[in-house]
């Protein structure tokens, strides 16, 4: 993720050394993201990520260190955000403390709101097989029936309320048809967010951007070995919203080829088929598949149009290419039926 804030080796270390951590011996900024900075830690103790929030305010974040402790400890594969012993946890049911209350696991440097976590195994696989988005879909069906019992509340950032509000920014960008194509398809989502067959839809917590980049596998084990799932990271877009539209924003990386958008069958017949094995999509949740599907392309194009051409200054940083989304979204949107045809099966199983 790219560095908007360069950090002091100094700093760090005085950082890692009040939670315990023991002494800073390494310091390396990543790049890739455009959202926080983000850098390794090595220290005595192992390999951790420090990330630093740009976007996200303070109130905001206890929501999203909450949820990755909550699920790292319910053995889940999340990275968990490290404590500050100084810090007394909050009492009680978190949905009566205050936004402004103490979190022991945010953190402050170089002026901005910090976390550590712990730094994953394994890598991410760029080139997903069936076998990978197999794993995938289980360990996210997984996740959703782990964050039920979650109490805090927070909405998707980047939801339909963030839509409304930035296509106007971004169309000024844009050529005559991507303008159609934007308003048209904002009109249709605002539409099916007035539904009935939305309103139906379970919803809780989700990571809302579980791209192949925020996953690792193992590495290393007998040649044709099943694929091991060993992570999932970057939850700060995570936020409570359906988890059907969790479900399409991953369908709409793993199972779409990256060079023409389009529809994997395959990849995504086995995403589904693993996902529903743990928990079975209701009535809803298939008819409102190949919608959700739309609204997950149009979020990352609007995102990715905002920052391919409003971009904020910093070291290591290389906008995503909207184009693709805006690819997948026409696709999703001229053959609704691809999905459907991969329902059928699950539906008569």
């Amino acid at each position: 993720m790219a560095v908007f804030t360069e950090v002091e080796f100094g700093e760090a270390d005085a950082l890692v050394q009040r939670l315990g951590m023991g002494a800073l011996r390494d310091l390396r900024g990543i790049q890739g993201g455009i959202e926080n900075t983000n850098y390794f830690a090595t220290t005595e103790s192992g390999e951790f990520v420090l990330t630093l929030f740009e976007r996200l305010r303070a109130e905001q974040l206890p929501y999203y260190l909450c949820l990755m402790k909550h699920l790292a400890a319910r053995g889940l594969p999340v990275p968990e955000p490290v404590a500050d012993p100084a810090v007394e946890a909050p009492k009680g049911h978190v949905l009566t403390i205050p936004a402004n209350a103490p979190c022991e696991l945010l953190h402050t440097v170089a002026g901005k709101p910090a976390a550590v976590v712990q730094r994953l195994s394994g890598h991410s696989e760029l080139a997903p097989t069936a076998a990978h988005c197999a794993e995938l879909g289980s360990m996210l069906a997984r996740m959703h029936i782990a964050a039920r019992d979650f109490p805090r509340i927070q909405p998707n950032l980047r939801g339909l309320v963030w839509w409304n509000e930035t296509v106007p920014v971004v169309l000024p960008y844009i050529d005559e048809s991507q303008v159609t194509l934007l308003r048209a398809e904002l009109a249709y989502q605002n539409h099916i967010a007035e539904s009935s067959a939305y309103a139906a839809l379970p919803r809780g917590p989700v990571h809302a951007d579980m791209f192949r980049d925020n996953v690792m596998f193992a590495t290393g084990g007998e040649p044709g070995s099943a694929p091991l799932l060993t992570g999932v990271f970057d939850f700060y877009f995570a936020g409570t919203d359906t988890w059907l539209f969790d479900l399409s924003v991953c369908l709409n990386d793993w199972a779409i080829d990256l060079a023409t958008g389009e529809h994997d069958a395959a990849r995504a017949d086995a995403l589904l088929s693993a996902y529903e094995t743990v928990r079975p999509l209701n009535a809803s949740e298939r008819a409102l598949l190949p919608a959700m599907l739309r609204a997950a392309a149009l979020r990352f194009w609007i995102s990715r149009l905002w920052d391919f051409h409003l971009p904020r200054e910093a070291s290591m940083l290389k906008p995503h290419d909207p184009t693709h989304f805006e690819r997948v979204l026409r696709g999703r949107a001229t053959h609704p039926h691809a999905m459907a045809q991969a329902l059928e099966p699950l539906m008569a199983a």
